[in-house]
């Protein structure tokens, strides 16, 4: 084309400069071609002369040509004429000048005198008289009628003089190749271009220091077709540029000097034939160049001579111009493109557009200021990532390469990415092309780069904080939050935990290693990074995800290169259950980003996605329809180049859920992290306070009073011990600093407020700042308002939103709608007395009910209108979409709801007995809110509830009744089951004991009851389907005809010669299988589970019908018991061997044999089927494995090496290879392809008993008499994790089906459960009590089944439960209670650090006292009630404030642990004694310590005052007594006698005598004035630990480790009484104030009342799970309190009489039980009769043990399971129990079990 210049397609690299004579190509023929020319320059010249003296003679016969200049008009390309215009207004005319007439191309004949032109001067056609024509770059001819020669030329400018009169033909056309072919005009360019013509042209030039680039070699042919084709129609005549050379000039004035040689090429025999210049003037490309084409006569053709500085030529080698290829490449792309629609044409429009741009910086038609202005917009791909046009991708190259724009979309790309300019014009040009780039290849509204990307991520953040000042706010007073590998248990001591910073913690992970960036260079090794953070709610995750969003934005923009850009994405916003694959396309575009640039961003840009609130949709996300488990994985998460942050709250999703939903179980490919984070330490929670006060000083109003400094905050605090565990949580925090002013004025100093009563403060305190805001915006427009009536429309709104979103299971309404009623009554008269409240035994059943809300077409429209002002109460997080402040604010209303629609109702008739009302209430009961949905996981508004249960409010004061007579309502209305289910979850969060109702038929299906206290309840025909009982207390309770059903079928075989089929969805049995005669060693269903078949030591195996339980078939072909028996994958054979030494292949329709297979030489121990059933693989005592042949029956392969006897093989790797194991104590794997073994697995001691696979085939753990578990690598053999924790043999374990772990059973009698990853044991379940014999995982429940010798199924939850109590109740072992002098009160105290008030009536936590750093020892009132003294292992005594539970004083001094304290008879000093060998006497008011009685040398266990306070007993491990005097602090005396540790002392009611007891199984009397020992009382057994006076001095009461009570006369040391009834070790025994009776308490777990006078034992209670610690008696004596290991504090009473005066008739039973966490479920003398259960229980033959277990298949129908777990029931109803997993009480062993779908 003109005026291009030329590119690698023109030219190569190298080439050849004749200016400055440079030879860089073909350096030998040019080398030759120039010697040529220098040789023929002589004869050149010569020739050149004669040719110019035989044209001079030829031009004199014809027409002469004449060089003039035109003085008007312009000379162009064709014919030119000259006249002289006779247009007498012309002002051309009356100059009298010569005009010139542009003809242009063609012909034209004209006589000059008699013809006329138009003027182009006057524009009138008056120009008539012709005297010159001009021809202009063209060839052209000219003849006259004069008979002159004609003329043809194709010089550029030729002149001819016109004579008057004669009449002249014209005719000029453009200058056009004469080649006859394309190859014709090569070869002629070809030779022209080293024609000696050419060359001496050149070096003309070179005298000149011109260079001249010659191509190495002419233009490509197949890219000149392409070129001729597109632009001259196939005419390759019209192509000049096959033979091209450029001039380079340093400047103008030697572009000039170029021009003008080569305007003299006639010289050189030349023809200029073609002139254009366009080096002032812009070419149609804007390059700038003078273009001259020559004509070489010679070869007859044109060679193209094209001259410009070289400042602008693009030319490579030469150019200065940074990616000189570019606009040529550019302009070859759109050239020829013949856009199709308009999309193509405005692009088309745009390129060139850009390519002028391009080229007007490279030929500076634009001035530097400009080219500096617009290089200032660059920055290099490297620095902003251009990401790849969206239409590029899911192209082939193919067609791309058809579609002009997807080629101009990835030239445009790829230069972008690869033109990395450095000098000020290249950077413009990258800025233009970039420029371009973005508005019509990207589009405008897409960004163009991973920085433009970065951009809109930031203003749409930006944009979020603008809207939620909530979370702006909440960033402003961000404290770093401590996490750990583990969660926060309650009661642990933040402060000594060793956690770690979250955020730090969380940088680090994202960090990549250096392993992590070689993996991320190859994808098939790049590994997912996820990091799982769960907390509780309002434990500060979501700002902590905006925090860390905001932490890494700062590190991407210092460094975009090295950091991935983070992207928050809160789930309940994106989440959409239609399109969960492109939940991050959806956040990305609800942050303004178009999906059509995805591709590109996820090809380009690294990501940390922070995923916040998966629990907020899992309720959604369980129910889709999807297959796939793993959120990693359904959330397409593995097209993005990301690491992952997720948060949870905790308690949310089971273990289970966990492991295989944010888990996965391909672990291989993932590094996954779980965090927890942590509670606020008492620094963080100083820091936060300090900035929140300075937040409200910041944003503090004029009018505003308040003035709260750090200082006043934290001391307020102080003074509600109950808020000091939810300050904890930041949010709660932030919640009650913002409104604990109004919480003072509210509730005054020192009250209990609940979370619920804060949550109500501070959402008035929400709503009354947004009315305020209202209001005064009314007020502005002089409309008048109500604010009351605001605010009822606004709670009222807040309510029922709250429920609403709770019901639809999101947090986030979409433009919502709501008229209010507003309802100010006060629901504060009591209810009727029910039947139940007098008698406390209220019992009920549950039977599933359906309940629904009528939907809208449009859910929200109802909350939602354009003139709502009631949402502006909510947070904005988004274009019309809106959430309560936090989770638990919609909570908080969810719950409030449900609670005023259960309260406000009102019977229809006033006065109405307990009855009636009852009638009434039950038909309202469908209609309310806690009818509609479960709540179980809800656990935040279950709470809420549970603490308006025991709110004092009159409000709430009739909840708790209604509650209860909702459960009692389902007795006889089954619609009411989830209203019931959700009433007696609340109780039982709320910590409301349920024991001793009468709830005979209550329908309560997926109730929790975790840890409840239902002893003594009656659930008889109680529909208790999915019901959960973690932990609960269920001693005496009755469930006679229970339902409990999972929809469970197992198969079970024993030595009962029996083999049965039970179900646990209907009735226990299904059907009893009878016919083998000796004990049954295996039962199995077939695969399509419509049959059994059984081998037995009675020889035979058996075929049956699973339906109908008939027997089909009986083969009795082996002369030995049958070991072992198996379906053939297709189900149509079966295989049996035997210890006759044989193997019989049966077939099952015809019940013929076969085949025998009789190789081996011993007994056969095992067979199995290949996969594709073509194979049987045996094992023999004869040490060999052998290979068998289906069809034929012949033996295959003998695979010989083991060295004792097979005891078991298995096919592996799809039946390739197969594993053995072996009395060897070795595992082998056995390639069959090659009939050898490929390796040994050694590392058992003993023999091994099996061997298990895991589903994914890569892992196998075997099991062993060496009581240890082994884990292998199937592909390596490498040993992976040694098991132990088992203390003997291990008889049975099993993969759980994701791999994750293991189970294992034991003749140890313990079932444990191990984590694969680790190697570490996780669960240990105990229960059996005999040998476990098989246990399973079920497949899809978190359930294990189990079978043991000692003749029961049992089925165990290995799920720990939901926590849902309201925090009350220690959670360690309780080490002491005591009651208060007026007996209102209880004391405890735990190893937890904590101590406890309790208040005697109603059970409620009143108090919690926090301050020692390790266990607490004990606790004690002082005798006014006014007090508490604890003592610890701290070292540490603290006396306490009982009205405000403050700390008074800190007792430090010992160096070991306290281990007792008494009060001084007065009260106003405190004795201690410790560890530390010494006793310390304090005083109680100023703290001091008085005395330091140092004698003993070993810990002091015991001391005791004198009555009269003058003297101190103490007793001590070093055998000794010792009697101190209290004034002086001196020891008085030592009692010597002792053997060993003397465990009590006591002095006897007159004082004069001191009693001890001793290790050493004596007591012993001694004298207070001489020392001498008195009495030595012998009889006890084992040593004694606790020795007591009577009241009256006349008796001495012991308790030993003989599980013996033995009553001694004080006087002649005579045993009086023995007394015997505990099962093991005496703890405690005492009298009674009146001593006619002993209380005595156990390690068996029972306290004991025993009658003096007889020696009988008078009462028992039980209940405790966990060795008792301690007891005390009411003042009064009419209740008893005792403790345990078990975390327990139990009241126990008598409605008749006092504990003091209970006979054998009285009823003394547990009043209330408070428990944080259980040993397990205590089920003792619980009744069981017909129950069709579904938990852990027991599942029994009729004398029979377990050997093994398999569940083939089962199918669990609900979505929430009952669970029993924890230590197992004993002492159940002994009568014939007829239940699915409790069936009949038996005593003999299960041998094979086996579970089904049925």
């Amino acid at each position: 084309m003109e005026g291009q210049t030329e590119t690698k397609d023109d030219q190569v690299d190298n080439c050849i400069s004749f200016g400055f004579l440079t030879i860089a190509i073909f350096p030998v023929i040019f080398a030759y071609d120039l010697v040529s020319y220098i040789c023929k320059k002589k004869k050149s010249n010569r020739q050149s002369r004669n040719r110019k003296e035989r044209r001079s003679r030829q031009k004199s016969d014809k027409l002469q040509k004449e060089e003039e200049k035109a003085e008007v008009g312009e000379t162009k390309p064709g014919i030119n004429l000259q006249g002289y215009c006779v247009n007498e207004d012309c002002l051309a005319a009356k100059a009298k000048l010569p005009v010139w007439v542009h003809i242009g191309f063609g012909s034209v004949s004209f006589t000059s005198d008699k013809t006329s032109y138009r003027c182009p001067d006057c524009g009138q056609s008056t120009v008539t008289s012709i005297k010159k024509v001009l021809f202009f770059n063209s060839e052209h001819s000219i003849c006259a009628n004069d008979g002159t020669v004609p003329v043809k030329e194709n010089h550029y400018q030729c002149f001819y003089a016109i004579k008057a009169g004669l009449t002249y033909t014209l005719k000029a056309e453009k200058i056009r190749q004469h080649a006859t072919s394309l190859e014709d005009l090569i070869g002629r360019s070809e030779n022209a271009m080293v024609s000696n013509e050419i060359i001496n042209l050149v070096a003309e030039l070179q005298k000149y220091l011109i260079t001249v680039v010659k191509p190495p070699k002419v233009k490509d042919k197949v890219r000149l077709l392409e070129k001729i084709q597109c632009d001259y129609k196939g005419d390759y005549n019209q192509v000049f540029d096959v033979g091209r050379f450029t001039i380079l000039c340093d400047n103008a004035t030697k572009l000039q000097t170029a021009v003008a040689v080569m305007k003299k090429a006639e010289k050189f025999n030349l023809i200029v034939s073609e002139d254009k210049d366009f080096f002032d003037r812009q070419s149609k490309t804007h390059h700038r160049f003078h273009n001259i084409k020559l004509f070489v006569p010679k070869h007859d053709v044109f060679v193209e001579m094209q001259a410009t500085l070289k400042n602008f030529t693009t030319l490579e080698g030469y150019t200065v111009i940074e990616n000189p290829k570019l606009s040529h490449l550019f302009y070859e792309h759109i050239r020829a493109w013949g856009p199709k629609n308009q999309g193509e044409e405005d692009l088309k429009q745009a390129s060139d557009e850009t390519l002028t741009k391009i080229n007007d910086i490279i030929c500076e038609w634009v001035d530097d200021k400009a080219i500096q202005k617009i290089a200032n917009r660059y920055k290099s791909h490297l620095d902003i990532g251009i990401l790849k046009p969206s239409q590029l991708f899911k192209k082939t190259e193919l067609e791309i390469n058809n579609s002009v724009s997807l080629n101009i979309a990835q030239f445009v790309y790829k230069q972008l990415c690869t033109f990395v300019p450095e000098k000020v014009k290249g950077k413009a040009i990258h800025v233009v092309l970039y420029e371009y780039y973005k508005k019509y290849i990207i589009g405008d509204k897409n960004p163009a780069s991973c920085v433009d990307f970065a951009l809109l991520l930031q203003e749409s953040r930006k944009q979020e904080m603008e809207e939620d000042i909530a979370i702006a706010q909440a960033l402003e007073t961000y404290i770093p939050l401590q996490a750990n590998n583990y969660p926060h248990v309650d009661g642990d001591d933040d402060e000594d935990q060793e956690t770690y910073d979250c955020h730090q913690h969380v940088i680090e992970f994202l960090e990549e290693k250096e392993e992590e960036k070689k993996q991320s260079e190859q994808p098939s090794l790049q590994q997912r990074k996820l990091m799982i953070i769960q907390g509780k709610s309002g434990s500060g995750k979501s700002i902590f995800c905006r925090h860390l969003e905001e932490s890494l934005w700062n590190n991407y923009v210092s460094d975009p290169k090295k950091n991935p850009i983070p992207v928050y994405i809160s789930f309940a916003k994106s989440y959409n259950k239609k399109n969960e694959k492109d939940i991050i396309l959806q956040a990305l575009q609800g942050k303004h980003i178009s999906k059509d640039i995805m591709d590109a961003i996820r090809e380009k840009i690294s990501f940390v996605f922070i995923m916040d609130g998966f629990d907020e949709i899992f309720d959604f996300y369980r129910k889709s329809d999807s297959h796939e488990q793993y959120f990693y994985d359904r959330f397409n998460l593995n097209q993005w180049n990301a690491k992952v942050i997720v948060t949870c709250r905790s308690k949310v999703l089971r273990d289970d859920d966990i492991k295989q939903v944010l888990i996965g179980a391909n672990q291989t490919q993932n590094i996954t992290e779980m965090m927890y984070l942590w509670p606020f330490t008492k620094l963080q929670m100083h820091s936060y306070i300090e900035k929140f006060a300075k937040m409200k000083s910041k944003y503090k109003k004029k009018n505003d009073e308040n003035d709260w400094t750090p200082k006043k905050y934290e001391e307020t605090l102080k003074n509600y011990s109950n808020l000091q565990k939810m300050v904890e949580e930041p949010f709660l925090l932030q919640l009650i600093l913002t409104v604990l002013p109004s919480l003072v004025q509210q509730y005054g100093a020192d009250a209990n407020i609940s979370k619920a009563q804060v949550y109500e403060v501070f959402n008035d305190h929400w709503i009354d700042i947004h009315i305020q805001n209202i209001t005064s915006k009314l007020s502005e427009l002089r409309i008048q308002s109500s604010i009351n009536k605001i605010k009822s429309t606004f709670k009222q709104y807040c309510l029922d939103l709250g429920f609403e979103m709770f019901f639809q299971g999101t947090q986030v309404a979409v433009e919502p709608e709501f008229q209010p009623e507003n309802n100010n009554e006060i629901w504060s008269k009591l209810d009727p007395i029910t039947e139940e409240d007098e008698t406390k035994k209220i019992k009920t059943t549950n039977e599933k009910a359906e309940s629904s809300i009528a939907k809208t077409q449009d859910v929200w429209e109802k909350y939602f209108n354009g003139d709502s002002i009631a949402k502006y109460v909510l947070r904005r997080i988004g274009e019309n979409k809106y959430q309560f402040l936090h989770k638990s604010c919609q909570e908080y209303y969810a719950a409030q709801k449900t609670i005023f629609e259960i309260i406000s109702w009102k019977p229809s008739v006033v006065g109405v007995n307990n009855q009636q009302f009852q009638q009434q209430f039950e038909m309202h009961i469908q209609k309310l809110s806690i009818n509609y949905k479960l709540l179980n996981e809800e656990l935040g508004i279950i709470q809420f509830i549970a603490e308006r249960v025991h709110d004092n409010s009159p409000i709430f004061v009739n909840l708790k009744s209604r509650l209860f007579r909702i459960i009692e309502a389902s007795k006889n209305n089954g619609y009411v089951s989830i209203a019931a289910a959700n009433a007696i979850t609340i109780l039982n969060s709320a910590n409301v004991n349920m024991h001793y109702r009468n709830w005979n038929n209550i329908k309560i299906p997926h109730a929790i009851l975790d840890r409840a206290f239902l002893e003594g309840t009656n659930f008889s025909n109680a529909n208790l389907d999915n019901v959960r009982f973690y932990q609960s207390c269920l001693n005496n309770t009755n469930f006679t005809n229970a339902s409990m059903n999972d929809g469970t079928k197992i198969l079970s075989c024993s030595r009962d010669n029996s083999i049965r089929i039970w179900d646990t969805s209907s009735e226990a049995q299904i059907h009893l299988l009878k016919g083998h005669s000796d004990n049954v060693n295996i039962a199995q269903f077939s695969h399509d589970d419509s049959k059994v078949v059984s081998c037995s030591e009675d020889k035979t195996v058996r075929l049956w019908d699973a339906l109908s339980g008939k027997q089909i078939q009986i083969w009795e072909e082996h002369s030995e018991p049958v070991a072992a028996v198996q379906f053939s994958p297709d189900n149509s054979k079966v295989v049996s061997c035997s210890e006759d030494k044989t193997i019989r292949i049966w077939d099952v329709s015809s019940g013929k044999q076969i085949h025998l297979l009789k190789e081996h030489t011993a007994a056969v121990n095992a067979v199995e089927f290949s996969p594709d059933g073509s194979k049987i693989v045996s094992c023999s005592d004869d040490k060999t494995i052998r290979i068998w042949d289906v069809s034929s029956g012949k033996q295959i392969q003998i695979l010989e090496g083991h060295l004792e006897e097979v005891k078991g093989v298995r096919f592996i790797s799809n039946g390739s290879k197969i594993i053995s194991y072996s009395d060897d104590t070795t595992l082998r794997i056995w390639d069959l392809s090659l009939g050898q073994q490929s390796q040994i697995l050694e590392g058992h001691s003993n023999a091994i008993q099996g061997i298990q696979i895991s589903s994914d085939g890569l892992s196998i753990v075997s099991y062993s008499t060496d009581a240890t578990l082994r884990i292998w690598d199937l592909l390596s053999g490498e040993q992976l994790q040694v098991l132990e924790g088992h203390s003997t043999v291990v008889r049975t374990a099993q993969f759980s089906t994701d791999g994750s772990r293991v189970v294992s059973g034991s003749s140890d009698r313990t079932i444990r459960i191990w984590d694969v990853s680790s190697g570490k044991q996780v669960q240990k379940l105990e229960g059996h009590s005999d040998g476990v014999y098989g246990v399973e995982f079920f497949p899809n429940d978190p359930k294990i089944l189990s079978c043991s010798w000692d003749g029961t199924i049992r089925i165990w939850d290995s799920v720990l439960e939901r926590k849902i109590h309201l925090s009350e109740g220690h959670s360690a072992s309780v080490t002491g209670v005591q009651f208060s002098p007026d007996g209102s009160k209880v004391v405890s105290c735990a190893l937890d650090e904590k101590l406890r008030l309790w208040d005697v009536r109603s059970g409620r936590q009143s108090k919690v006292l926090e301050g020692h750093t390790d266990g607490v020892n004990g606790a004690k009132f002082s005798f006014d009630g006014s007090k508490i003294v604890s003592f610890a292992i701290d070292f540490t005594i603290r006396i306490w404030d009982v009205s405000s539970g403050k700390q008074l004083q800190v007792l430090e001094g010992h160096s070991d642990t306290v281990n007792d304290i008494q009060f001084s008879p007065d009260c106003h000093k405190l004795v201690s004694c410790s560890s530390d060998n010494t006793i310390r006497i304090w005083d109680i008011s100023s703290g001091e310590q008085l005395h330091l009685l140092d004698g003993h040398s070993c810990p002091v266990l015991r001391i005791q005052f004198s009555a009269d306070a003058s003297k101190l007993v103490s007793c001590s491990d070093d055998n000794t007594l010792r009697l101190w005097d209290v004034l002086s602090g001196k020891q008085l005396r030592i009692f010597k006698g002792h053997s060993i540790h003397v465990s009590a002392a006591q002095f006897s009611p007159d004082q004069s005598k001191i009693v001890s007891c001793s290790q050493d199984r004596t007591i012993r009397l001694w004298d207070v004035l001489s020392g001498k020992q008195l009495l030595l009382l012998k009889g006890h057994s084992g040593y004694i630990s606790e020795v007591q006076f009577s009241p009256d001095g006349s008796k001495i009461l012991s308790g030993s480790q003989d599980k013996t009570i033995r009553l001694w006369d004080s006087s002649s040391g005579q045993q009086i009484r023995l007394l015997s009834g505990h099962s093991d070790m005496i703890k405690r025994v005492q009298f009674t104030p009146d001593g006619s009776k002993i209380i005595s308490y156990s390690t068996d777990k029972t306290i004991r009342l025993w009658d003096v006078s007889s020696g009988r034992q008078i009462l028992t209670l039980e209940g405790h799970e966990g060795d008792i610690n301690g007891i005390h008696l009411s003042p009064d004596g009419s209740k008893l309190v005792s403790c345990s290991e078990d975390s327990a504090i139990r009241l126990w009473g008598s409605e008749n009489c006092k504990i003091i005066d209970v006979n054998a008739t009285s009823l003394v039973k547990c009043i209330w039980q408070v428990r944080a966490q259980s040993l397990g479920l205590a089920m003792k003398s619980s009744i069981w009769k017909n129950v069709n259960v579904k938990r852990k229980k027991k599942l029994k033959h009729k004398t029979a043990f377990h050997k093994d277990i398999r569940l083939v298949k089962f199918f669990v129908f609900e979505k929430i399971i009952p669970k029993f777990s924890g230590i197992f029931f004993e002492n159940t109803l002994r009568k014939t129990v007829t239940f699915s997993q409790t069936f009949s009480k038996i005593s003999k062993r299960f041998k094979f079990l086996t579970i089904k779908k049925y």
